[in-house]
């Protein structure tokens, strides 16, 4: 069976689509906070869930939104944060490498 151009420029396009959707599926996966590196930084979805008593240093209205590490658009739900390559963190989340943005 003998492919044409049409074929190949058809099935190449195909799988450039296909790589480009799963690189954007992968992207945009949640950091879970039972992930080790997130549970050793004390990662919290919600910041009024931080326990104050093992991490002194929270101060209210501490988020991930508004801490340089943070990807996203201040105020959005979710963005990536450069301590979690390839995952998200929540906007309103915390944890304790929290440092305010400039």
């Amino acid at each position: 069976m003998k492919n044409s151009r049409r074929q190949f420029m058809i099935l190449s396009a195909a799988g450039a689509c296909t790589l480009a959707l799963n690189g954007k599926v992968q992207a945009q996966a949640m950091v879970a906070e039972t992930d080790p590196q997130a549970a050793a930084l004390g990662y919290k979805a919600d910041a009024s869930k931080v326990d104050k008593a093992k991490y002194p240093k929270y101060a209210a209205g501490q988020k991930c939104d508004n801490c340089a590490l943070y990807q996203g658009k201040a105020g959005s739900p979710a963005g990536g944060c450069s301590l979690f390559a390839g995952k998200q963190v929540a906007g309103p989340g915390w944890c304790s490498a929290y440092a305010k943005k400039a």
